[in-house]
């Protein structure tokens, strides 16, 4: 398929992991594409693979400055910026409430939510005359749910969520379309540090065997979610949360109610009375 032709998109946090494999994805269906991250080295590899059509601009998301400059780079490289997905992130602090350092929490907040409101920023400076674009950006289940992330990663993910409702509403009559993406535990450098030392196998063993599915996440997977976002299939999707954790967020447990005393069908009414149904 060629679902991008023509089209230019910056994909922020783009030199490994999530980032990647929608560089790789869109690079692969005719997109131009700005790979914008701090990761000098990645980053530039990844570029020099995939050849002219797509460009490294070091960037660092909490730079307003930085984040404009990626975005100017598609438009000075390849004439126009048609998506803009904002993934940098971090996990950031970590550590009980009260002993949590707020140099660190600032720190964390800058990537996670100051980075995407860069994003969305020059992203809008650039759609908003076009009349057109794609903004999409990097939320977590820790940003729906207590429990599966870390305090201020959790808040600024939240946070996240209700940034991009807001920026949908502002730019839906600008035919600007505005979607959040909620990947659960994916294969990537980042989780295998929190889950195996760093090790990316370790890793990929540890979430296969705790999956809700029957393997572990990987970054083609989540990837496959924004390039559905960001194509004309999503045409009359904007201000969307998509989860892509396998039913996490909505369906964490198997159903009580199928299997056990309830394999077989019964009906269960006024006061605990039962019928059998069927």
């Amino acid at each position: 398929m060629n679902r991008f032709d023509g089209r230019v998109a910056v994909v922020t946090g783009g030199a490994d992991g999530i980032g990647a494999a929608v560089v790789r994805g869109l690079h692969a269906e005719g997109a131009a594409v700005v790979i914008a991250d701090v990761q000098h080295g990645a980053g530039t590899t990844l570029a020099e693979k995939l050849g002219p059509r797509a460009v490294f601009v070091r960037t660092d998301v909490s730079n307003d400055d930085d984040v404009a400059a990626a975005v100017d780079s598609a438009v000075d490289s390849f004439g126009r910026l048609d998506i803009m997905f904002n993934n940098a992130g971090v996990m950031g602090v970590l550590g009980p409430i009260d002993r949590t350092p707020l140099a660190e929490v600032d720190a964390t907040i800058a990537v996670n939510l100051r980075g995407v409101i860069c994003g969305c920023k020059h992203a809008a400076r650039i759609m908003k005359p076009q009349g057109s674009g794609v903004i999409i950006s990097t939320s977590s289940p820790g940003g729906m749910l207590g429990g599966v992330g870390p305090h201020v990663y959790s808040a600024t993910k939240a946070a996240v969520i209700g940034l991009t409702n807001s920026v949908a509403a502002e730019l839906r009559p600008y035919g600007i379309r505005v979607n959040t993406i909620v990947p659960g535990a994916v294969v990537s450098q980042m989780t295998a540090t929190v889950v195996a030392d760093g090790d990316l196998a370790g890793a990929e063993a540890a979430l296969g065997a705790s999956a809700l599915i029957d393997r572990a996440l990987q970054p083609t997977d989540v990837a496959a979610g924004v390039l559905y976002l960001a194509s004309d299939a999503a045409a009359y999707v904007t201000g969307v949360t998509l989860p892509v954790d396998a039913g996490m967020t909505g369906v964490f447990g198997s159903s009580p109610y199928t299997s056990g005393r309830y394999e077989d069908p019964v009906t269960l009414l006024e006061a605990g009375r039962t019928r059998t149904a069927g």
